[in-house]
Protein backbone atom coordinates (compact mmCIF):
# COMPACT_ATOMS: atom_id res chain seq x y z
CA UNK A 1 0.00 0.00 0.00
CA UNK A 2 1.10 3.63 -0.77
CA UNK A 3 0.10 7.08 -0.55
CA UNK A 4 1.93 10.41 -1.61
CA UNK A 5 1.68 13.72 -0.10
CA UNK A 6 3.49 16.67 -1.67
CA UNK A 7 3.63 20.43 -0.05
CA UNK A 8 5.27 23.51 0.21
CA UNK A 9 5.96 23.52 4.04
CA UNK A 10 2.46 23.00 5.82
CA UNK A 11 1.60 19.98 7.74
CA UNK A 12 -2.15 18.37 6.30
CA UNK A 13 -3.98 15.02 6.78
CA UNK A 14 -6.78 13.71 5.16
CA UNK A 15 -8.69 10.42 4.79
CA UNK A 16 -7.59 8.83 1.42
CA UNK A 17 -10.31 7.16 -0.08
CA UNK A 18 -11.61 4.13 -2.09
CA UNK A 19 -10.27 5.65 -5.57
CA UNK A 20 -7.26 3.49 -6.26
CA UNK A 21 -4.18 4.76 -8.34
CA UNK A 22 -5.83 8.09 -8.40
CA UNK A 23 -5.36 11.90 -8.07
CA UNK A 24 -7.87 12.56 -5.26
CA UNK A 25 -7.13 15.86 -4.06
CA UNK A 26 -5.50 19.34 -5.08
CA UNK A 27 -5.90 22.00 -1.90
CA UNK A 28 -3.18 24.62 -0.11
CA UNK A 29 -0.20 23.24 -2.47
CA UNK A 30 -0.77 20.05 -1.65
CA UNK A 31 -1.29 17.25 -4.01
CA UNK A 32 -2.33 13.44 -2.90
CA UNK A 33 -1.70 10.41 -4.89
CA UNK A 34 -3.34 6.93 -3.21
CA UNK A 35 -2.12 4.01 -4.76
CA UNK A 36 -4.38 1.68 -2.28
CA UNK A 37 -8.24 0.42 -2.74
CA UNK A 38 -8.39 0.90 1.24
CA UNK A 39 -9.51 4.14 3.73
CA UNK A 40 -5.83 5.37 4.95
CA UNK A 41 -5.06 8.06 6.69
CA UNK A 42 -2.10 9.79 5.05
CA UNK A 43 0.31 12.95 5.63
CA UNK A 44 3.11 14.96 4.86
CA UNK A 45 6.14 12.77 3.77
CA UNK A 46 9.08 14.02 5.34
CA UNK A 47 9.04 17.06 7.64
CA UNK A 48 7.61 19.89 4.61
CA UNK A 49 10.69 22.08 4.72
CA UNK A 50 12.34 22.61 1.61
CA UNK A 51 14.20 24.98 -0.19
CA UNK A 52 12.77 27.55 -2.44
CA UNK A 53 11.61 26.15 -5.91
CA UNK A 54 11.93 22.55 -4.60
CA UNK A 55 9.32 20.50 -3.35
CA UNK A 56 9.35 17.72 -0.31
CA UNK A 57 9.60 14.22 -0.56
CA UNK A 58 7.72 13.11 -3.66
CA UNK A 59 6.92 9.28 -2.84
CA UNK A 60 7.71 7.40 0.32
CA UNK A 61 7.92 3.61 0.35
CA UNK A 62 9.39 0.20 0.33
CA UNK A 63 11.88 1.89 2.78
CA UNK A 64 12.74 4.69 0.37
CA UNK A 65 11.86 8.18 -0.32
CA UNK A 66 12.49 10.07 -3.17
CA UNK A 67 12.68 14.07 -3.49
CA UNK A 68 14.39 17.12 -5.48
CA UNK A 69 18.21 17.23 -5.39
CA UNK A 70 19.34 20.23 -3.65
CA UNK A 71 22.07 22.52 -5.52
CA UNK A 72 24.82 22.03 -3.24
CA UNK A 73 28.50 20.72 -3.77
CA UNK A 74 28.29 17.59 -2.45
CA UNK A 75 24.71 16.06 -2.97
CA UNK A 76 25.83 16.80 -6.69
CA UNK A 77 29.02 14.78 -6.38
CA UNK A 78 27.12 11.69 -4.68
CA UNK A 79 24.13 12.28 -7.80
CA UNK A 80 26.63 12.45 -10.61
CA UNK A 81 27.99 9.18 -8.90
CA UNK A 82 25.16 6.55 -9.16
CA UNK A 83 24.65 7.85 -12.56
CA UNK A 84 28.37 6.96 -13.57
CA UNK A 85 28.41 4.10 -11.96
CA UNK A 86 25.69 2.68 -13.55
CA UNK A 87 26.40 3.81 -17.63
CA UNK A 88 30.08 3.89 -17.43
CA UNK A 89 31.48 1.00 -19.63
CA UNK A 90 34.58 -0.90 -18.18
CA UNK A 91 37.43 -0.54 -20.15
CA UNK A 92 40.65 -3.45 -20.03
CA UNK A 93 43.16 -0.83 -19.93
CA UNK A 94 43.30 2.96 -17.61
CA UNK A 95 39.42 1.71 -16.43
CA UNK A 96 39.99 3.89 -13.25
CA UNK A 97 41.84 6.97 -15.15
CA UNK A 98 38.42 6.94 -17.55
CA UNK A 99 35.61 6.46 -15.00
CA UNK A 100 36.73 9.47 -13.37
CA UNK A 101 36.72 11.30 -16.73
CA UNK A 102 33.70 9.85 -16.91
CA UNK A 103 32.38 10.78 -13.60
CA UNK A 104 33.73 14.54 -14.15
CA UNK A 105 31.51 14.41 -17.27
CA UNK A 106 28.20 13.50 -16.02
CA UNK A 107 28.80 16.08 -12.96
CA UNK A 108 29.75 18.85 -15.42
CA UNK A 109 26.36 18.02 -17.25
CA UNK A 110 24.13 18.27 -14.11
CA UNK A 111 25.51 21.35 -12.84
CA UNK A 112 24.60 22.69 -16.19
CA UNK A 113 21.03 21.77 -16.29
CA UNK A 114 20.62 23.30 -12.55
CA UNK A 115 21.74 26.17 -13.41
CA UNK A 116 20.74 27.26 -16.24
CA UNK A 117 17.06 25.35 -16.33
CA UNK A 118 13.89 27.03 -14.66
CA UNK A 119 12.61 25.03 -11.65
CA UNK A 120 9.41 23.71 -13.66
CA UNK A 121 10.95 22.94 -16.69
CA UNK A 122 14.21 20.07 -15.45
CA UNK A 123 14.16 17.99 -12.04
CA UNK A 124 16.60 15.79 -10.83
CA UNK A 125 15.04 13.71 -8.92
CA UNK A 126 17.06 11.46 -5.77
CA UNK A 127 16.24 8.66 -4.00
CA UNK A 128 17.41 7.77 0.30
CA UNK A 129 16.64 5.47 2.55
CA UNK A 130 13.41 6.38 4.76
CA UNK A 131 16.16 6.59 7.76
CA UNK A 132 16.84 9.52 9.71
CA UNK A 133 20.48 11.43 8.92
CA UNK A 134 21.50 14.50 8.66
CA UNK A 135 22.62 16.28 5.54
CA UNK A 136 25.95 15.27 5.24
CA UNK A 137 25.00 11.73 5.73
CA UNK A 138 22.31 11.12 3.39
CA UNK A 139 23.14 8.48 0.69
CA UNK A 140 21.93 9.11 -2.21
CA UNK A 141 21.11 5.67 -3.58
CA UNK A 142 18.97 6.31 -6.99
CA UNK A 143 18.32 9.16 -9.57
CA UNK A 144 16.40 10.26 -12.63
CA UNK A 145 16.47 13.28 -14.72
CA UNK A 146 13.06 14.82 -15.42
CA UNK A 147 13.05 17.28 -18.40
CA UNK A 148 10.46 19.02 -20.45
CA UNK A 149 10.79 18.73 -24.10
CA UNK A 150 8.67 19.31 -27.51
CA UNK A 151 10.23 17.07 -29.50
CA UNK A 152 8.11 16.31 -32.86
CA UNK A 153 8.92 12.70 -33.43
CA UNK A 154 7.55 12.26 -29.52
CA UNK A 155 4.51 14.68 -30.39
CA UNK A 156 3.22 12.87 -32.94
CA UNK A 157 2.65 9.85 -31.07
CA UNK A 158 0.72 11.52 -28.33
CA UNK A 159 -3.10 11.16 -28.80
CA UNK A 160 -4.48 14.88 -27.71
CA UNK A 161 -3.85 17.10 -30.69
CA UNK A 162 -3.53 19.82 -28.10
CA UNK A 163 -0.42 18.86 -26.64
CA UNK A 164 2.66 20.87 -27.37
CA UNK A 165 4.92 19.45 -24.66
CA UNK A 166 5.83 16.20 -22.37
CA UNK A 167 8.04 14.92 -19.22
CA UNK A 168 10.97 12.72 -20.59
CA UNK A 169 12.26 10.33 -18.77
CA UNK A 170 16.12 10.17 -18.33
CA UNK A 171 19.04 8.76 -16.89
CA UNK A 172 17.37 6.46 -14.23
CA UNK A 173 20.07 4.77 -12.36
CA UNK A 174 20.52 2.53 -8.90
CA UNK A 175 23.62 2.16 -7.31
CA UNK A 176 24.84 -1.57 -7.92
CA UNK A 177 24.15 -3.07 -4.45
CA UNK A 178 20.74 -1.45 -3.82
CA UNK A 179 19.13 -2.81 -7.44
CA UNK A 180 15.91 -5.12 -6.89
CA UNK A 181 14.61 -3.29 -3.98
CA UNK A 182 12.17 -1.32 -6.16
CA UNK A 183 14.19 2.34 -5.95
CA UNK A 184 13.63 2.46 -9.88
CA UNK A 185 9.63 1.76 -8.94
CA UNK A 186 10.07 4.61 -6.69
CA UNK A 187 11.69 6.83 -9.20
CA UNK A 188 9.21 5.94 -11.78
CA UNK A 189 6.47 7.07 -9.48
CA UNK A 190 8.12 10.35 -8.14
CA UNK A 191 7.95 11.01 -11.88
CA UNK A 192 4.24 10.51 -12.01
CA UNK A 193 3.87 13.17 -9.36
CA UNK A 194 5.63 15.57 -11.18
CA UNK A 195 3.65 15.15 -14.01
CA UNK A 196 0.92 15.79 -12.25
CA UNK A 197 2.11 18.80 -10.03
CA UNK A 198 3.76 20.20 -12.93
CA UNK A 199 0.91 19.80 -15.37
CA UNK A 200 1.82 17.53 -18.06
CA UNK A 201 -0.27 14.45 -19.48
CA UNK A 202 2.35 12.71 -20.80
CA UNK A 203 5.59 11.24 -19.77
CA UNK A 204 8.31 9.65 -22.53
CA UNK A 205 11.06 7.38 -22.31
CA UNK A 206 13.73 5.38 -24.39
CA UNK A 207 15.35 2.17 -23.56
CA UNK A 208 17.04 -0.38 -25.58
CA UNK A 209 15.40 -3.14 -27.86
CA UNK A 210 17.11 -6.11 -26.23
CA UNK A 211 17.38 -4.44 -22.62
CA UNK A 212 14.47 -6.66 -21.84
CA UNK A 213 14.82 -6.14 -17.90
CA UNK A 214 14.45 -2.26 -18.05
CA UNK A 215 10.81 -2.74 -20.32
CA UNK A 216 9.56 -5.17 -18.19
CA UNK A 217 10.38 -2.42 -15.81
CA UNK A 218 8.69 0.86 -17.80
CA UNK A 219 5.66 -1.72 -18.75
CA UNK A 220 4.75 -2.36 -15.29
CA UNK A 221 4.82 1.16 -14.47
CA UNK A 222 2.32 2.29 -17.46
CA UNK A 223 4.44 2.75 -20.21
CA UNK A 224 3.93 1.35 -23.62
CA UNK A 225 6.00 1.04 -26.92
CA UNK A 226 4.79 2.88 -29.49
CA UNK A 227 7.88 3.07 -32.36
CA UNK A 228 11.57 2.05 -32.34
CA UNK A 229 14.87 4.02 -33.89
CA UNK A 230 15.13 3.76 -37.53
CA UNK A 231 17.35 0.86 -39.06
CA UNK A 232 19.50 2.93 -40.91
CA UNK A 233 20.85 3.60 -37.44
CA UNK A 234 21.82 0.35 -36.32
CA UNK A 235 22.78 -0.53 -39.87
CA UNK A 236 24.85 2.23 -40.49
CA UNK A 237 25.93 3.89 -37.49
CA UNK A 238 25.88 0.80 -35.57
CA UNK A 239 24.10 2.23 -32.33
CA UNK A 240 21.93 -0.01 -30.43
CA UNK A 241 18.26 0.20 -30.87
CA UNK A 242 16.21 2.05 -28.92
CA UNK A 243 12.02 2.11 -28.13
CA UNK A 244 9.96 5.00 -27.61
CA UNK A 245 7.92 4.06 -24.76
CA UNK A 246 4.86 6.70 -23.42
CA UNK A 247 2.75 7.02 -20.75
CA UNK A 248 -0.56 8.97 -19.79
CA UNK A 249 -0.12 10.40 -16.51
CA UNK A 250 -3.10 11.28 -13.84
CA UNK A 251 -3.23 14.49 -14.95
CA UNK A 252 -6.64 13.95 -16.54
CA UNK A 253 -8.15 11.42 -13.36
CA UNK A 254 -7.10 14.79 -11.24
CA UNK A 255 -8.76 17.48 -13.84
CA UNK A 256 -12.18 15.66 -14.01
CA UNK A 257 -11.89 15.16 -10.40
CA UNK A 258 -11.46 18.74 -9.65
Amino acid sequence: MSNYLMGYGESWRINAGHQSGKILMKARGFVVHSSTSSAEEVGLVGDGKCAEGHFGYLVNEYGWKVRRLVENADEMRKAAQVQAEAFHVPLALFNDLFFDFFQAEVLSGLVYKLRNSPPNRYACLVAEPTTNASDSQKQVVGVVDVTVLRDKSVLQYLPAAEVEEYLYVSGIAVLKSFRRQKIATLLLKACDVLSVLWGFEYLALRAYEDDFGARKLYTNAGYRVVSGDPQWMTTWIGRKRRVLMIKRSNLHTFNQAT
